[in-house]
């Protein structure tokens, strides 16, 4: 267990990180004005991260931390018999609730304003589904590759989700016609193969 200053360190560099991305473009943070915001000298940030980059590589571990255990809290308390459309749903909604919860955060994953941000939470988000994916895998047959699927499932929802934001969907309406969304083409039965086509 990390020590408490340690931790109160980097709560404050990650804290000062979200802040500055509210006035600036994360390429145009220097680390000598993220340590005059989080109040800390620049040896003591060297001695936690080896830049910026390492910070902000910390600050999406802890969101892929809190994302992965609810949705592990998900399926065990709707998903026991890991029925293929719950599953998905249940990331979905993991993916959803911790990104607006973060929204102070998350909102700054612009890829016109801030490409590297964009491109890091795409990417986690794509292994995420992709792990999830490989587990489906060990039960059933399933038509693509595990990376055509979680590419497929991750850029068509947050494509659903961005356009209901600029049609102005209210928060809740976006969740619900996204898990319905997902749902109807998971039990279409496009991503998997039927029994008659396993015998093909």
């Amino acid at each position: 267990m990390e020590d408490k200053r340690i931790v109160k360190t980097k709560r404050n560099l990650k804290a000062a990180m979200t802040d500055m991305l509210g006035k600036e473009d994360f390429e145009h943070i220097s680390i000598t004005e993220l340590c005059r915001q989080a109040e800390i000298s620049r040896i003591t940030f060297y001695s936690h991260y080896s830049d910026k980059y390492a910070l902000l590589d910390d600050i999406f571990n802890d969101m892929l931390y809190i994302g992965t255990k609810d949705y592990y809290r998900r399926q065990a308390e709707n998903n026991p018999s890991h029925r293929l459309a719950a599953g998905y749903v249940n990331m979905l909604d993991s993916i959803l609730e911790l990104y607006y919860d973060r929204f102070d955060f998350f909102q700054h994953t612009n890829p016109e304003r801030n490409p590297y941000l964009a491109s890091r939470f795409y990417s986690i988000v794509l292994e995420t589904v992709e792990r999830h994916t490989l587990h489906v895998k060990k039960r059933l047959r399933i038509k693509y590759s595990p990376k055509k699927i979680a590419g497929f499932v991750c850029f068509g929802m947050l494509g659903f989700v961005n356009e209901s934001h600029k049609e102005k969907t209210p928060l809740e309406e976006i969740k619900k016609e996204a898990r319905e969304l997902l749902t109807d083409l998971l039990k279409s039965g496009v991503l998997t193969e039927s029994e008659a086509e396993k015998q093909a």
